[in-house]
Formats: structure tokens, sequence, C-alpha cells
């Protein structure tokens, strides 16, 4: 069962950072909902695709970061 979890939360992690380089916001909102970081995510990608992929791909490595330092080691 932790096996089929992993593999899940690894798929989720890839198509979230996908979605972040290819359509940024969407890829924000889908890691961290509408917020500080969704607002200027989508003011970044309205100036140009690119700053707003560094800062989506950015925000999610973040979000993950977080999500693994505060998981208990089993």
């Amino acid at each position: 069962m932790t096996n089929r979890k992993t593999v899940t939360e690894s798929i989720m992690k890839l198509a979230r950072l996908l979605l972040g380089l290819v359509l940024p916001p969407l890829g924000v909102f889908l890691t961290v909902g509408i917020g500080p970081s969704f607002l200027i995510n989508v003011l970044l990608t309205l100036l140009g695709w690119l700053p707003g992929s560094i800062h989506a791909v950015w925000v999610i490595a973040k979000y993950e970061e977080a999500l693994n330092r505060q998981e208990p080691i089993s």
C-alpha cells in the first residue's frame, strides 16, 4: 500500500512540474492554490512565458521541499 502511495505522489509531482513548465499559473494553482505566489506567477507569465515558468518550477520545488521536511522518518 505504501509503495502505491509513493508512485502516485511521484506521478503528481511530475505532473505539477510539467504543468509548471507548460502552463505556469496552472501548476502553481494546483500546488499552492490562490494566494500571493499564484498572483505573482500570473503577473510574471503576462510579462513572458519564461519568467512565469521559472517562478512556477521554483514554487513547486519549494513546496515539495517543505512537505518532505515535515514528513516523519519511517
